[in-house]
């Protein structure tokens, strides 16, 4: 059967999804797959995967996609990071015979992404792409999707999605944000862009960015004209989205963890899932967040999700007949999106705190010595003199040989680990590092010098040293 390409793959192979639900590091496993197809969902992909550690690793394969075949969870992408096209390929098809398409992940702007190159930084990198995509559209069985982010300016966005359609993508997931655009502050994305690379390619388009509610998709669809519209974190706080409902946060979690006892899934996944789900309610049942995180097993997880149960159910009963608080559109207990706050209105971090990512930026642009993670605040804590300015911290002479600290007591005026080549290359002996090379040497020579001498044994005499004898009586014939 010959591969179907663009809107006939779109229209025959996805069933015409225009509900989908976002490809999500540690977050759209097969239960929550499941959940979200239960409640509109019509396309999933997979979390992000990794080419490389796919390609070497059985345990990986089997872990994030070989234990999870199941029927009902068609139609599936598969979504890969990678930099290298032949380690792409070699990814793709091990997959291939798993879903209905392979995504090359095009989008994804987290530190981890621009230390590993891969992701949305490698959107400059056109040729590479252009050879990735075309190889894996030469070799796969089945068609090659991507999912990009947008350059500022839409005419650049909008060549780069016509490079990716020449090169053989046959359906382009656009996130109308910038790769800058991430963390707690990102800003609306642009349909503008989105709308702009629908009109210009002539494969299927689906949209991504500021998707929290169903009338959200159809305005959505109707401003850019894209075939489908895509969620994540939308999905995550509502599965019931693309239902247009809003259900009870504890009837999707009882369902979610019904599914998770059917197609396991790690612990960490599940409570993030609660968190996310649970969020507005933690918010004013605080003492519950710490248990939730400090849940070891599914039951554990289940037991706080009953407990946040019956204390939105006793609420519910005080507050009947008045209206929700803390600026909520609903009641806390009612599956609803999640905001966040913009620079203005938002709660800004204490003085000197700052957060993970944030400090991983400034230290990109060469950092911020008044800044503290959370870490380094517990660390204050124990001990109040402890600087993190690296201009106050003590300096090192450095070995000669590789730059690192050396012993101060070091003969030759290097690293351990130098100096043990070193001193074993010159049989010589290093105190500061207790290295004792030359000592050892002499010992052992002194040792044989002292040890007596072993007898020689007697040479062997005539009837040893010719054949050997004829055995009688052997009963050998």
């Amino acid at each position: 059967m010959p591969k179907l390409q663009g809107f006939e793959f779109w229209s025959r192979t996805l069933g015409g999804a225009r509900h989908v639900v976002a490809p999500m590091v540690d977050q759209s496993e097969l239960a929550w797959r499941l959940l979200s197809r239960r409640h509109g969902a019509q396309l999933c992909y997979t979390p992000m995967l990794h080419a490389q550690v796919f390609v070497r690793d059985a345990n990986y394969r089997e872990e994030n996609l070989y234990c999870e075949v199941c029927p009902e969870d068609r139609p599936l992408i598969v979504q890969f990071c990678a930099n290298d096209p032949e380690v792409f390929v070699r990814a793709a098809l091990l997959a291939q015979d798993y879903c209905d398409a392979i995504d090359l992940n095009l989008g994804c702007p987290q530190m981890i992404a621009k230390r590993g190159h891969y992701g949305a930084f490698l959107q400059e990198e056109w040729d590479l792409l252009e050879r990735m995509i075309l190889l894996a559209h030469e070799k796969l069985a089945v068609p090659i999707t991507c999912k990009i982010r947008v350059f500022p300016d839409i005419d650049k966005t909008v060549r780069y999605a016509q490079m990716l359609e020449k090169a053989g993508c046959q359906l382009l997931t656009v996130h109308g944000r910038t790769k800058e655009q991430k963390g707690p502050l990102p800003g609306p994305a642009s349909w503008d862009h989105i709308r702009a690379v629908r009109k210009a390619v002539s494969i299927p388009v689906f949209a991504n960015g500021n998707i929290q509610c169903l009338g959200d998709v159809e305005r959505c669809l109707q401003d850019t004209g894209a075939q489908g519209v895509m969620s994540a974190e939308g999905n995550l706080h509502n599965p019931a989205l693309f239902e247009g409902r809003s259900p009870a946060v504890w009837e999707l979690a009882e369902e979610y963890l019904e599914l998770v006892r059917q197609h396991p899934c790690p612990l960490s996944y599940v409570r993030a899932h609660l968190f996310k789900l649970w969020h507005h309610t933690l918010q004013v049942h605080q003492q519950l967040r710490e248990e939730l995180a400090k849940a070891k097993t599914l039951e554990d997880a289940a037991a706080v999700s009953r407990a946040l149960r019956l204390r939105c159910q006793a609420d519910m009963a005080k507050l009947e007949g008045e209206k929700p608080a803390d600026g909520l559109p609903l009641f806390h207990w009612v599956c609803q999106p999640y905001v966040r706050s913009g620079p203005r209105e938002g709660s800004r971090e204490p003085s000197g705190v700052c957060s993970k990512r944030a400090l991983e930026e400034e230290e990109e642009a060469g950092g911020r010595p008044e800044l503290l993670s959370k870490k380094q605040q517990k660390k204050k804590l124990r001990n109040p003199h402890k600087t993190f300015d690296p201009s106050l911290k003590p300096k090192y002479a450095t070995c000669d040989q590789c730059g690192n600290p050396k012993g101060n007591r070091c003969v030759f005026n290097l690293c351990r680990g130098c100096c043990k080549k070193s001193a074993f290359k010159a049989l010589a002996d290093c105190p500061g590092h207790r290295l004792l090379f030359k000592t050892k040497l002499e010992k052992s020579l002194t040792w044989k010098g002292d040890r007596p001498k072993l007898q020689e044994p007697p040479p062997p005499g005539p009837e040893e040293s010719g054949s050997c004898p004829e055995v009688v009586g052997s009963g050998v014939a």
